[in-house]
């Protein structure tokens, strides 16, 4: 599993994406099968502010040097 650092949610979300299209690259399944889920949770707007919010709330709740 890859550990990113980042000093803001929009940084780590470039990490993030940045990630997921290298292992999309390298074929990798479970990679691959996590941006499917993605996929369908896009399709819902609603469900994927509250998933990318919660993912924000967690994000800032993490202690400085662990960001």
């Amino acid at each position: 599993m890859s550990e990113f650092h980042a000093n803001t949610f929009e940084e780590m979300g470039e990490l993030s994406k940045k990630h997921g299209m290298e292992m999309h690259q390298k074929k990798d399944a479970a990679h691959i099968e996590s941006m499917s889920e993605m996929g369908q949770l896009m399709n819902n707007p609603s469900d994927m502010e509250k998933w990318f919010e919660s993912k924000r709330k967690e994000f800032e709740s993490l202690p400085q040097n662990q960001a």
